[in-house]
């Protein structure tokens, strides 16, 4: 999934922030200037428009031993 403001990947389950990242901004770059910069691991304030659980990593239904995470500009 690819939004205007994130992007939700699947990634193993002991990546770190800069490994994620790297890999989104030389895959699939954000077209920002500062390009993908936060990888959301905790719930953002209510407000937000990643507030929720919903935005919360979770795991891969597929693949088990990955998890699905957004990325954000």
């Amino acid at each position: 999934m690819v939004g205007i403001a994130g992007m939700q990947v699947c990634c193993v389950s002991d990546a770190t922030d800069e490994e994620i990242l790297a890999v989104c901004n030389s895959k699939n770059p954000s077209g920002t200037s500062g390009g993908w910069s936060v990888v959301l691991r905790t719930e953002r304030g209510e407000g937000s428009m990643y507030s929720g659980k919903a935005c919360l990593p979770g795991k891969c239904e597929k693949y088990p031993e990955r998890m699905h995470i957004l990325v954000l500009c």
